[in-house]
């Protein structure tokens, strides 16, 4: 790019240069433009170039320092017409065709420079340089190793040349034979840093993670700011799961090569993955400020929005995903999560359905796919959708849980039989695949009333999943007390007053397990009801309205000393317009986030005419369903029996709390149990207090067509049953540390309930 041609005392000697004429000679024209050409002077180098020309017209060395200096400067049609006119003059010379071509070559001009190289060639078969200028210009790999080795059969001990028939053989897919080349060229030069990272990028595709890192490490060594490296290396860091070592290379891939879109894109996933989404998204949007058709960052960009639960953001970053690279099977597949997070099921299963006739083979899209039709009561297509998935992984237990989930086990079940194989191999599976082992065996050994071997597999399966959660018990039950410290009856009367008169929202509260998702779909099945779900709406009105930290204690209690009836009055609008959103026109709204059983008091005031229930089951049974369940979502204290049941404990006790303080007629009971003995007197109450006329629909609640996403999806499609009530219970000395939790003695046949079954 600097005039190579006229610094090659080959290229110069074609046209001698005549003997002085006038005041420069043209001698010392072309060393000095050569030499102010080098320094960067282009406009003085040019002038000397044509006073060269001037002095000697049709002079290669100038010709070819006039077309170089036009390229540099964008005048791609004066550098070709000067640097023709040179191929011209040296129509018989090897070496100044070849010459020619690496000029045009640095300014992307291919087509023309292979023509020189071919030029080249043809005036001297064997000639070197041109064979290996042709074959990095060449697109075709095989023809590029033909030249690299017609090169190498005049210099064999070229380290280059070496290491870019290694490089070829790699665009060929011939990622084993490439290796040689490239430990030849080592061999040959130590310190190519060009060769370590080709070996780098070689071990790297084979799976051979640890010499990658090697490899890309000397390169560094070498040459410690190479963007490209940095970027390949933080590659392989991130797939090994090292996601800091990861973060500081494509850091400093970044900051080597600020424009580096790739690498920004790449900083973005593991900051995600380390939950920085802010800094992620900075770094998406400068990856598509650099590359705005740049698919990858749309669909990172995407995930960070869809993680943070703005899905309709997401989806427009997804579309965009796959608007610019149709076969992008991963967009297609985070499209559907992202349409079935906002209940589009049947998009969501369309966009899963394009991802696997992209690969087939993705048991992961097969599994959500199945969870799809899942959630929206198609057993059938679901199990179909599991049942493939694991023809393609049989070894993937959360696929083998999702299916026991909905397929009871016989004694003889193939699907037994696989995983008490893959329980004999336990260890070669990573801790979150032995996790839904032991509870995918849990359940199907409970369907076939091995109650304690089952028993057995969810004590090893819970801790397991306890040690890789963070739950802080103290911190938990402390809440608890402090927000029945702070809700007494004098602030719950001083407070009322304010709040949206609205009736339409009804929630349902109480512990997971006790009969919710059966009550909201008895309440769907109304004609007026409309049954949203577990729906954050409350936590982010609060959060809008009230300016107070998200995921925090406070949001909820702290404040309620010091808001307004004002305020309140924002609070229960805000909430009010976030859900009738969801289906305007129904008298009714059901809102089934259990956890809000917390913040009754707060509900009240902000919505003094909701209605409240509160879903209740036998302690007992309700703990041991939560301990036989790997939940969704993270409920954290429900992995040791100890801490379940000082948790049900210390939630009973805010119930009989809010039963105190709360006026007649706000918050309906009703226990499970009862509603499986009379499922119809139960309903009518249910409907009642809701303040809704009686439709004997409600009791056909197993034939209602809408989205279930609890773990109770198959039970409320089917009609009432009792096998739930009763359900089977360990000896006591396994049950101690739940039954001593839960204040409860006795034999756990036959349990007495003490206080805390008065809740």
């Amino acid at each position: 790019m600097e005039g190579h041609a006229v610094r090659d005392s080959k290229l110069t000697a074609i046209t001698p240069l005549p003997e002085p004429h006038g005041g420069l000679s043209a001698s010392d024209a072309l060393q000095l433009a050569t030499r102010l050409h080098r320094e960067g002077n282009l406009d003085e180098a040019a002038r000397l170039y044509r006073e060269t020309l001037s002095i000697a017209p049709g002079h290669f060395g100038a010709l070819c320092g006039i077309g170089a200096i036009s390229g540099q400067l964008g005048r791609i049609d004066d550098a070709l017409l000067a640097l023709g006119a040179a191929a011209h003059v040296a129509h018989d010379s090897a070496d100044a065709q070849a010459g020619i071509g690496r000029i045009l070559f640095a300014f992307n001009r291919f087509e023309e420079a292979i023509e020189r190289y071919r030029c080249a060639l043809a005036i001297d078969p064997d000639h070197v340089d041109a064979h290996r200028s042709l074959a990095k210009a060449l697109r075709d790999p095989k023809a590029a190793i033909a030249h690299y080795l017609k090169a190498l059969a005049v210099e064999p001990d070229h380290a280059e040349a070496h290491n870019n028939v290694g490089s070829a053989l790699q665009r060929l897919g011939k990622w084993e034979e490439a290796l040689s080349y490239h430990k030849k060229a080592l061999l040959l030069k130590p310190d190519l840093a060009e060769a370590h990272a080709s070996l780098g990028n070689a071990y790297r595709v084979l799976d051979r993670p640890e010499q990658a890192v090697t490899h890309y490490q000397k390169a560094l060594e070498i040459r410690p700011d190479d963007a490209e490296v940095h970027n390949d290396l933080a590659g392989v860091f991130h797939k090994l799961g090292l996601n800091d070592a990861a973060l500081i290379h494509y850091q400093r891939a970044v900051a080597t090569k600020p424009e580096y879109a790739e690498a920004c894109c790449n900083l973005g996933d593991v900051l995600h993955e380390l939950g920085r989404q802010g800094e992620a998204i900075v770094q998406y949007d400068k990856a598509l400020r650099l590359r705005p058709s740049f698919a990858e960052a749309h669909h990172g960009l995407a995930n960070v929005l869809r993680n943070r639960g703005h899905y309709r953001d997401a989806i427009k970053c997804y579309q965009a995903a796959v608007a610019l690279k149709p076969g992008y099977a991963d967009a297609h597949h985070n499209l559907g999560k992202a349409l079935l997070a906002l209940d589009r099921h049947a998009e969501a299963i369309a966009e899963y359905e394009k991802a696997l006739a992209i690969d087939p083979s993705n048991a992961v899209v097969r599994n959500d796919l199945g969870t799809a039709h899942m959630v929206t009561g198609n057993i059938p297509a679901a199990c179909d959708a599991y049942e493939k998935a694991l023809a393609w992984a049989p070894r993937n237990t959360m696929v083998h849980l999702n299916l026991a989930r909905l397929r009871r086990f016989t004694a003889d079940d193939p699907r037994l039989a696989a995983l008490e194989k893959l329980a004999e191999d336990a260890s070669s599976l990573n801790e979150n695949a032995q996790i839904a082992l032991h509870f995918a065996l849990g359940k199907a050994l409970t369907d076939i009333n091995q109650n304690e071997r089952s028993f057995r597999h969810l004590l090893a399966g819970n801790r397991l999943k306890r040690g890789k959660v963070s739950y802080d018990e103290k911190k938990t039950l402390a809440a608890f007390d402090r927000i029945r410290d702070l809700f007494t009856p004098g602030l719950m009367q001083a407070k009322r007053g304010g709040g949206d008169p609205s009736s339409i929202p009804v929630f349902i509260v109480g512990m997971p397990r006790s009969g919710s998702s059966l009550l909201e779909q008895i309440l769907s099945s109304h004609s007026r009801v409309f049954g949203a779900g577990e729906i954050d709406a409350l936590q982010r009105a609060v959060v809008r309205r009230l300016a107070v930290d998200p995921g925090t204690v406070r949001q909820f209690s702290e404040m309620v000393s010091t808001v307004s009836q004002d305020e309140l009055g924002r609070l229960g609008r805000d909430y009010i317009e976030s859900v009738t959103a969801l289906a305007p026109g129904v008298d009714r709204i059901v809102d089934k986030m259990l956890t809000n059983f917390s913040h009754v008091g707060l509900i009240h005031l902000a919505l003094p005419n909701a209605r409240i229930i509160h879903a209740r089951r036998d302690p007992v049974d309700s703990c041991l369903s939560c301990f036989g369940l790997l939940f969704a979502d993270e409920q954290s204290h429900t992995y040791d029996l100890a801490e379940l049941g000082r948790y049900y404990s210390a939630y009973a006790g805010l119930m009989r709390h809010w039963e105190e303080v709360l006026p007649d007629g706000v918050m309906l009971d009703v226990r499970y149990e009862d509603v499986v003995d009379d499922i119809e007197g139960q309903a009518r109450r249910v409907i009642a207090h809701c303040g809704l006329e009686w439709e004997e629909q409600c009791l056909a609640f197993h034939q209602t067509k809408r989205p279930v996403r609890t773990a109770s999806v198959t039970q409320v499609r089917r009609p009432i049953y009792r096998d739930s009530v009763g359900r089977w219970r360990p000896d006591k000395a396994l049950l101690e540390p739940l039954l001593e939790a839960l204040d409860i003695a006795g034999d756990t046949g036959n349990p007495v309930h003490a206080a805390v079954c008065a809740t």
